[in-house]
């Protein structure tokens, strides 16, 4: 039944301010006939910081990220001020229950009760599946990372972990990664957590830069690299076209995760023309080549959404074909369950020297027959038009 809100809203701040039992609580919605608050979502966490605990505010407003940490004991302006906010929905975990307030139209409140999810049952016996990066690790909690994108970074670096020898028994004493469109940085942090270690254990040392256009993204993470403590781990500022993280030096592992249509050929592009030998790289939207389908008729792609899922299947069919015939052994893999991502793709490639004789001529008219078939140039082939014309004239 409902409940007077100012209470309901004094009883969340309560919970939010009991720091030691606060698992997590997230604002959300808007409340019917006001203003929109000033950020679509926030998520509040406590976090264990160097220089003791604080709440975590991780502000979200469209692909637009802030966090700020605030000490407990000082928190309580913070909390207030979230409060205030006409948010139509809060929802807050604790240690023992699970509380959540919805605000009605007549700006009531119906909060709902109920116990913390305990596991139950007998004991298990089966071993518990071994985690690459601890989804506790203080890095996520600095982050803000949510469970789908812990999951997601623990599902690339499990793709990464079995082809790490590929760089980490090259000769030299350091070892170089990038992060290539590396946006709020999840992947970056956690790639560089997990390949640091392994590094460390033969002893090298890692250096992994992350990459973004955007100033305000990469100034985030470089505080967190900062407040987790994490040596080797640098930001820059620029295109990935243009990316030079490691002047002189080229990087030995490129990854990019969900770079945005050709955002992801760009990374694959800078890859083949520095020569890394491992690349990982998890697509996103492919609508480069959708666009390029759009007048094909053919009942295949027709309709919008099997043409959106075609251009998938088929953008990145020409894209690991281009790497082939470049020096590349290629696998797309899935590399996590759809249900925490629908882009759940990857290109794994690992330079082996360019093929020869009957097999190039084989990938060149595989590749051939499937552009003259749909009528697309890829954009991968595109930004690597001259070292395909050289493999080309040397396959004459």
């Amino acid at each position: 039944m409902p409940t007077d809100l100012t209470a309901a809203l004094a009883d969340v701040r309560t919970l939010l301010l009991d720091a030691p039992n606060l698992s997590r609580a997230v604002a959300a919605g808007r409340r019917k006939g006001l203003e929109p608050p000033a950020a679509e979502r926030v998520e509040v966490r406590p976090v264990a910081l160097k220089n003791g605990p604080h709440l975590q505010f991780t502000a979200r407003t469209g692909p637009v990220v802030s966090t700020r940490n605030v000490p407990v004991a000082d928190a309580g302006a913070a909390v207030d001020e979230l409060l205030a906010e006409p948010y139509g929905n809060l929802h807050v975990e604790t240690a023992s229950e699970v509380v959540q307030v919805r605000v009605t139209k007549k700006g009531d409140a119906q909060v709902h009760r109920a116990a913390a999810e305990h596991a139950a049952g007998p004991a298990r016996h089966d071993k518990a599946k071994q985690r690459l990066v601890d989804p506790d690790d203080p890095v996520f909690r600095v982050l803000g990372a949510g469970g789908d994108k812990r999951r997601q970074v623990e599902a690339f670096v499990r793709q990464l972990a079995p082809l790490a020898p590929t760089v980490l028994s090259r000769d030299g004493e350091r070892v170089r990664a990038v992060d290539l469109g590396c946006g709020n940085a999840y992947l970056t942090f956690a790639a560089h957590r997990w390949l640091g270690q392994a590094a460390r254990e033969r002893g090298k040392e890692l250096v992994t830069v992350g990459v973004d256009v955007r100033e305000d993204v990469v100034a985030t993470g470089l505080k967190a690299a900062r407040e987790a403590q994490l040596a080797g781990l640098e930001f820059a500022v620029g295109s990935i076209a243009g990316a030079e993280p490691f002047t002189g030096a080229r990087p030995d592992l490129v990854m990019a995760l969900h770079a945005c249509d050709t955002a992801t050929d760009e990374a694959l592009a800078r890859a083949v023309r520095w020569g890394s030998p491992l690349v990982l790289a998890a697509p996103c939207c492919h609508r480069d080549v959708q666009r390029q389908l759009h007048e094909n008729r053919t009942a295949l792609v027709r309709h919008a959404i099997l043409r959106e899922r075609f251009a998938d299947v088929l953008t990145d069919a020409l894209r690991s074909l281009v790497l082939q015939v470049l020096g590349y052994k290629v696998e797309v893999v899935e590399f996590i369950d759809s249900a925490h991502t629908p882009r759940n793709a990857m290109i794994r490639a690992v330079r082996t020297g360019a093929p020869r004789g009957s097999r190039l001529a084989d990938l060149l008219a595989e590749y051939d027959d499937l552009t003259r078939t749909w009528g697309v140039e890829p954009a991968l082939a595109r930004m690597l038009a001259p070292e395909l014309e050289r493999v080309r004239q040397a396959a004459l």
